[in-house]
């Protein structure tokens, strides 16, 4: 099985599109998005874009991720510095609530199987 691992899109739909183009060529038979989807001008459509793939795909939810979605539920979210807190705030008012579900249900960690892998599986996360 080929798996190919992208991480940190922040919302930059060229450069996802680009990544993606390289993927179809690779011809992998699963995508792991590993965190930080959103959080940057586009993350509406980023998200678009990854959900209508044809390709089985996770997600990891990261520390962006996790952000976002404590700002569209009202959190506190004061102590991140401040060009953080405008960002976090922008994109939380771009995304609708389904999507705050949506971040909400990604795991911080998954396991991948892949069996040429000596133990078996891939352990994909997001650190902060």
């Amino acid at each position: 099985m080929r798996v190919a691992a992208i991480y940190d899109i922040h919302g930059n739909l060229p450069a996802l599109e680009a990544v993606l183009q390289d993927i179809a060529q690779a011809e992998v038979d699963q995508i792991v998005v590993g965190g930080d989807v959103v959080a940057g001008p586009m993350s509406h459509e980023v998200l678009a874009c990854l959900l209508n793939l044809s390709i089985p795909i996770q997600f990891i939810q990261g520390n962006a991720d996790r952000e976002v979605v404590a700002q569209m539920a009202g959190a506190d979210v004061s102590a991140l510095p401040e060009h953080v807190r405008e960002i976090v705030r922008w994109v939380a008012h771009q995304l609708h609530p389904e999507h705050a579900r949506l971040l909400a249900s990604w795991p911080t960690t998954l396991s991948v199987e892949i069996k040429w892998i000596r133990r078996g599986a891939l352990l994909p996360c997001h650190t902060t």
